[in-house]
């Protein structure tokens, strides 16, 4: 049974950090490149960051030099270190498996395995 499960969110002041993390089982993660996206009432989902299995990281612009994609050892546990955080970060984050080993451009739109998120909100 694949499941994917997030922890980590909470609430914090804008300028503040957190660590979330995910631990995934059920599937064969070198063949799936892995991320994170967020998704805010009103507003559309965001691939935040991903890293495929060859390693390569990429990072959305909106947070770029503040959130730091990582992996486990064994790749089935995924981090995502936020700082400097701001209140327009406020959003349901998920972890989200894609076919294939190079996350594309839109791989956060149609991923074949999601956890059911964790909340993070920022205060001002």
């Amino acid at each position: 049974q694949v499941q994917l499960v997030e922890s980590g969110g909470g609430s914090v002041q804008a300028g503040g950090s957190l660590t979330l993390s995910c631990t995934a089982s059920g599937f064969d993660y070198s063949s799936y490149c892995m991320g994170w996206f967020r998704q805010a009432p009103g507003k559309e989902r965001e691939g935040v960051a991903s890293i495929n299995t060859d390693g390569r990281r990429n990072v959305a612009d909106s947070v770029k030099g503040r959130f730091t994609i990582s992996q486990g050892n064994l790749k089935r546990t995924l981090y995502l270190q936020m700082n400097s955080v701001r209140p327009e970060d406020t959003a349901m984050y998920h972890c989200a498996a894609a076919w294939g080993g190079v996350c594309g451009r839109s791989w956060y739109t149609s991923p074949r395995f999601w956890g059911q998120g964790t909340q993070v909100t920022v205060s001002s």
